[in-house]
């Protein structure tokens, strides 16, 4: 239920905006990374670890930190994937996916605890943006150049899987060839889809 909701929500707002962006804030949020596992996503813990003003840099509260702290992630997988070597876009998404989630790996507790904030009532709009972001990331980081209706279509099924495997990953992260394989195994299930529709495809054209 909790992912068909969340990748309802990244389908639904694939142009997203971004964020605030500041070293202070980055600095901030690294701080913050590290104990929300523990202690949450509050401005409480904020000020404790990054200073008493530090709510300042975070105006719209717990919510303007996670999807900050989201925004940030999204921005270290894309420069982590700047060395990928891979001609295939197929493989460097998967990639890309792959040192995403190693990136988050130290902070999966407060990866956990960041969602809880986002699935809150009244936070679904911010986890649209969040999750639609993170989605184009990933395609930006494996260097996609579609446009026009592939653009979109190729971000609503990437949302899916992303979706199902951030789910997986969350639950079973102690086991990363549990999740590759996982990751694996939804991927090559949209690929069966796109060879049978370009046949059916190429079957009615004829």
């Amino acid at each position: 239920m909790i992912g068909t909701r969340m990748a309802g929500c990244a389908a639904a707002c694939m142009a997203p905006g971004r964020p605030e962006r500041s070293a202070a804030r980055d600095a901030a949020l690294d701080r913050v990374a590290a104990a929300a596992g523990q202690s949450g996503w509050t401005i409480a813990t904020l000020r404790d670890v990054a200073g008493p003003d530090a709510d300042l840099l975070f105006p719209g509260g717990a919510v303007d930190l996670v999807e900050a702290w989201f925004d940030r992630s999204d921005r270290d997988m894309i420069e982590v994937a700047h060395d990928l070597d891979e001609p295939r876009l197929s493989r460097r998404v998967r990639a890309v996916i792959l040192l995403r989630l190693e990136t988050i790996a130290p902070d999966r507790a407060a990866v956990r605890r960041a969602l809880g904030v986002l699935l809150t009532p009244g936070n679904g709009h911010v986890l649209a943006r969040t999750l639609a972001r993170s989605v184009d990331a990933i395609w930006e980081a494996a260097g996609d150049r579609a446009e026009g209706v592939a653009w979109y279509t190729k971000r609503v099924t990437l949302a899916a899987i992303y979706v199902q495997v951030l789910l997986f990953w969350l639950a079973r992260g102690d086991d990363m060839a549990a999740v590759t394989a996982f990751l694996d195994r939804r991927l090559a299930r949209v690929a069966r889809f796109g060879r049978m529709k370009h046949r059916l495809l190429s079957g009615r054209a004829a």
